[in-house]
């Protein structure tokens, strides 16, 4: 089967959602199918080396067309440089890309594909898929891009598919009334979609919910991770509490700096360190810059180590470096595919009990829940499993079993496959 994968990317840093869609790409053609993976507005920023593909719909012309309408008359030679992957990538780390107080009305007009404002690079995606062999399915990446399956459907004659991950946090962020208008015209949107795939039960339903699709065109897919390098370590010296993710609040970081500090107050944990691993933007900086100063001023900064913008060996050897796993998100996650990674390396989480965590935790039975936005309810968690080896041993031998057995990117490959053919038989 020839599969079209349609991918937004991030230019400069690493994302979960991009890497996932990766993950499934590679697995994709590693079960045969003919999987090409095309990247909308940025380049890709993979843990591996990403050749410098044509970005379709690129941010600099999208973000033109927003601001200045009459550069969709850009002559052809400038609007192709705008899209340079090296400028794009330049331009990537300028701006706030994920402050979603400022791009409600960007974000209503990309919604509403052939009508908004960025009709006419819609219709160059089309142009360029027209030129290639026509793919028997096209996959959107999420449903931020509803907006385009109506003219993909028109053009191409092929089932549009589209995943749900990590979009309701952003949208509910948007100030109205844009807030309001992006989740009435994804509802409107999503008629043109022929299966939604969900990253988790739970965040199916949520989404599906605030969409008004019915529940036999949602297909939860939950995700998988290509398992290679990932392996349990030896024991820490010191007992040792980990995050990875990006360093920001919606992820909890202030939230397991308290509980951090709660725990060295008490004393109960000797030697224990904490280890920050994860993504930090420009915008993420000042936060970082508050958690340290929460922590000098506790008197434990030395025993924390912020180790941002890992690389892949580098994020598997923090993993394997850990105690205890937490990224206590103050949002719902859609699913988290830290938690995976964590207990690929036979490392316990505590999560907490809202979003797909739960969900998440009892597939693999690889951790324990806590109170969310509770520094105190996470340190008690947290302090119970340092101090329980025989606990924390359990819940990591059963969730690495459960990650190799049911959450690899070959599984996840396979039930996107099924749907898939379930709709081009």
């Amino acid at each position: 089967m020839r599969i079209l994968l349609l991918i937004p990317g991030t230019g400069h840093f690493f994302c979960g959602s991009c890497l996932r869609d990766n993950a499934l790409g590679k697995a994709l053609r590693g079960l045969g199918h003919d999987a090409m993976m095309a990247p909308l507005y940025l380049p890709f920023f993979l843990e591996e080396p990403a050749p410098d593909e044509p970005v379709h719909m690129g941010g600099i012309n999208m973000y033109l067309r927003q601001k200045a309408p009459f550069t969709r008359n850009t002559p052809k030679p400038l609007a192709d440089l705008l899209d340079n992957p090296a400028l794009l990538r330049w331009a990537s780390r300028q701006g706030n890309m994920t402050d979603a107080s400022g791009l409600g009305p960007m974000t209503l007009s990309m919604l509403r594909g052939d009508e908004g404002r960025q009709a006419d690079e819609l219709e160059k995606l089309i142009d360029w898929i027209g030129s290639i062999e026509t793919p028997d399915v096209v996959i959107l990446s999420n449903v931020m891009l509803v907006g385009m399956a109506r003219r993909l459907k028109q053009a191409l004659c092929r089932p549009i598919l589209c995943t749900m991950q990590g979009e309701q946090p952003f949208l509910d962020a948007l100030p109205e009334p844009y807030r309001s208008d992006a989740w009435r015209t994804i509802a409107e949107r999503a008629a043109d979609v022929d299966a939604f795939l969900p990253v988790s039960r739970h965040y199916g339903e949520v989404v599906r919910e605030r969409i008004g699709v019915s529940a036999d065109r949602v297909h939860p897919v939950l995700n998988g991770i290509d398992l290679e390098g990932f392996a349990p370590g030896e024991p820490p010296e010191r007992p040792t509490v980990g995050y990875l993710a990006r360093m920001c609040a919606d992820k909890g970081l202030p939230t397991l700096v308290e509980a951090f500090v709660t725990l060295k107050k008490r004393g109960s944990v000797e030697g224990l360190r904490l280890r920050v691993g994860g993504v930090v933007l420009r915008e993420d900086e000042k936060l970082v810059a508050a958690q340290k100063e929460r922590l000098h001023a506790a008197g434990v900064l030395g025993d924390v180590e912020f180790l941002p913008n890992l690389e892949r060996d580098a994020k598997i050897e923090l993993l394997r470096s850990l105690s205890v796993f937490s990224v206590p998100a103050i949002y719902g996650e859609s699913f988290g595919l830290y938690v995976l990674e964590a207990l690929a390396c036979g490392v316990p989480v505590v999560e907490p009990r809202h979003g797909a965590f739960p969900e998440l935790l009892e597939e693999t039975g690889g951790g324990v829940l806590c109170e969310p936005g509770d520094a105190d309810s996470l340190a008690d968690a947290l302090e119970g499993l340092l101090l329980d080896p025989d606990e924390r041993s359990r819940l990591a031998q059963a969730g690495c079993e459960a990650v190799a057995e049911r959450f690899t990117s070959e599984r996840m490959a396979r039930d996107v496959a099924a749907v898939c053919e379930s709709l081009t038989g």
